[in-house]
């Protein structure tokens, strides 16, 4: 069992959580967690570069001059890859670069993701957080009462534009809902910082589905 804090928007300690490795998997699957990064990286690719092949330059398909007789060396149309403003011989295409996990190793990934982060004390529990109105200043004071000074991915159990909003303009920050949670994205970020109510729902969803 791990015992995880749970503190106020000011920074104090309110209550402590009684965590079970075993709700998160149990150990740490680093080689299904490493086939998420991978997915995770390569669905980011846009794989947009492409270069034009010689059917798709413009010129005529006429051959430039007779095969034998002229002295000269044989070549084709204006369009071959051999000319100035011929195409290219092997074009890039468009790809996609997206790399598929099924839905069960996806939710593993996460949770030892998330394991990995609360073993090595990177894990943040906040009992709530709400603001009237979006507000950076206030979302900056929140993170330095809970002593987060580098990179943050805050998760809510919904979607809550107030505290996107205020998030927005902060760097190394972002604000997701819990249902949208990833291993890339716990990766990607020195901290985690959870709501109450968003981390009791990761630890419920997962005793579910065993069940």
């Amino acid at each position: 069992m791990i015992d995880l804090a749970v503190y106020n928007p000011d920074g104090q300690e309110v209550e402590s959580l009684k965590v079970d490795e075993s709700a998160l998997g149990g150990s740490v699957r680093y080689p299904l967690l490493k086939q998420a990064i991978v997915m995770y990286h390569a669905s980011k690719r846009v794989g947009t570069a492409a270069t034009k092949s010689r059917s798709m330059v413009a010129g005529s398909g006429r051959k430039l001059f007779r095969q034998k007789g002229t002295g000269n060396a044989r070549v084709g149309n204006v369009r071959t890859g051999k000319r100035v403003g011929g195409g290219v011989t092997f074009a890039k295409g468009l790809r996609d670069f997206g790399k598929r996990m099924p839905k069960k190793q996806r939710r593993l990934a996460r949770d030892s993701a998330i394991l990995a982060k609360l073993l090595s004390n990177n894990i943040v529990v906040v009992d709530e957080l709400s603001f009237e109105k979006p507000r950076t200043r206030d979302f900056l004071s929140v993170l330095s009462n809970l002593k987060i000074e580098r990179s943050c991915l805050v998760t809510t159990g919904d979607y809550d534009e107030n505290i996107y909003k205020s998030a927005k303009n902060v760097p190394k920050v972002a604000v997701m809902p819990v249902e949208q949670l990833n291993a890339g994205d716990i990766c990607s970020h020195s901290k985690v910082l959870f709501t109450k109510e968003a981390f009791l729902s990761v630890l419920n969803k997962d005793q579910a589905s065993e069940n």
